[in-house]
């Protein structure tokens, strides 16, 4: 089978797409983009190609020295399985969610995820604002039992290339809301938006990479709401446009972390969620949830939102 990458024959359509909603910002939302922010993400998505044509290779690697232990065998000519490309995507997209919700719970993994967080924007380049470090949170594990179970691992990649590519358009406030069956089912705009918040209702909810279900059956689906403008951006925003601090702020302040405390709390640091504190001078998500909650008597899980939501409303940028 011939080598193919969904993602780079998308890139002439992303750039397209880009320059299309810059004009579109530029008579319904003249602050969705701003130039320094902009070029940090593309910066990013740059850096995050070549990053990931140098250091792919090990996991590569270790996909093809696995794959010789698989359960079943699809045979040489797995390609031409028409049943096992939609069901290798399905259970591929089943493995984003959970390395994306670790991606978000445990804060060796959050350092290098933390970079597509990082704008106080939401807008199509911020979906090219990727990590140059995820080879090294070693997300790619969570694609073994997919090889194992005997989907070669060009399949699997293909499938997680389609994926990316989904994905893109959704880091949008152009598009209000699809049909209310499509969202039921599929990840969009309105579910992302949710994603990228700082408010404390939204805050580590919709996982999905592409069917939203997902998050409804693990409990961790939130709806956008019309009564509650979204803030984007991090809890302790970067404050810079400074590339190599966008990049590498977390790790410096995870190793930091872990160099200061006490022994018996230094793994802690390392594999518990982002914003734990052994002394309980800091919150988790969690945390402020749960503060929120008591101080308002709201509970995200019960509120219903508000129908037929405008998400080009005005917003405040978050603190």
């Amino acid at each position: 089978m011939p080598e193919f990458s969904p993602t780079q024959y998308a890139v002439p359509l992303f750039v397209i797409a880009v320059l299309a909603e810059m004009i579109w910002a530029r008579f319904k939302r003249p602050d969705a983009y701003e130039p320094k922010d902009t070029l940090l993400s593309l910066t990013f998505g740059l850096g995050s190609t070549v990053a990931g044509a140098l250091l792919g290779g090990f996991a590569l690697y270790v996909f093809i020295e696995a794959y010789e232990y698989r359960i079943l065998d699809f045979g040489d000519e797995w390609w031409a399985l028409w049943w096992a490309w939609p069901l290798c995507f399905v259970l591929d997209d089943l493995k984003y969610y959970w390395v994306h919700r670790a991606g978000h719970r445990i804060r060796w993994m959050w350092a290098s995820h933390v970079n597509h967080h990082s704008s106080q924007h939401y807008n199509l380049s911020t979906a090219l604002r990727q990590s140059w470090t995820g080879a090294f949170t070693f997300g790619f594990v969570f694609a073994l039992p997919l090889v194992l179970l005997g989907f070669h691992p060009a399949m699997i990649a293909i499938c997680a290339g389609f994926n990316l590519v989904y994905q893109f358009w959704i880091h949008t406030e152009a598009i209000r809301r699809m049909p209310r069956w499509f969202e039921a089912v599929m990840n969009t705009p309105s579910h992302h938006r949710v994603h990228h918040a700082t408010n404390p209702r939204y805050l580590d909810r919709n996982y999905a990479g592409v069917f939203i279900v997902w998050d409804k059956l693990f409990g961790t689906f939130e709806p956008e709401r019309d009564d509650e403008p979204i803030r984007y951006g991090i809890i302790r925003q970067l404050g810079s446009f400074n590339l190599l601090w966008a990049v590498f702020h977390e790790w410096i302040g995870m190793i930091g972390d872990i160099v200061r405390a006490p022994w018996k709390h230094k793994l802690s640091y390392l594999l518990r969620e982002p914003g734990w504190s052994h002394d309980g001078t800091r919150e988790t998500s969690d945390m402020i949830r749960e503060s929120w909650r008591a101080r308002t008597g709201q509970d995200s899980r019960t509120a219903e939102p508000v129908a037929n939501r405008n998400p080009i409303a005005e917003h405040g940028e978050a603190a």
